[in-house]
């Protein structure tokens, strides 16, 4: 049987929503900036590898490891 790990589960899951914040609130900042489609290109870039660390995090927490015998 396998343990999961509910914290990396857990941070996983703080990140994915932290990554979702930052992309809402810089999308609001766009009508201030100079070039809003490069703010937003390399905000999603931002938030894309945020939110795909994170989902690997979850899923590793998901998953386990084996339990000690």
């Amino acid at each position: 049987m396998r343990e999961r790990n509910w914290r990396l589960v857990v941070v996983g899951a703080v990140l994915l929503v932290l990554a979702a914040l930052f992309f809402l609130t810089m999308r609001d900042s766009t009508p201030w900036s100079n070039d809003p489609a490069s703010l937003m290109r390399t905000v999603g870039e931002v938030s894309g590898a945020v939110g795909g660390i994170s989902l690997v995090m979850i899923l590793f927490g998901l998953i386990g490891r084996k339990a000690p015998a």
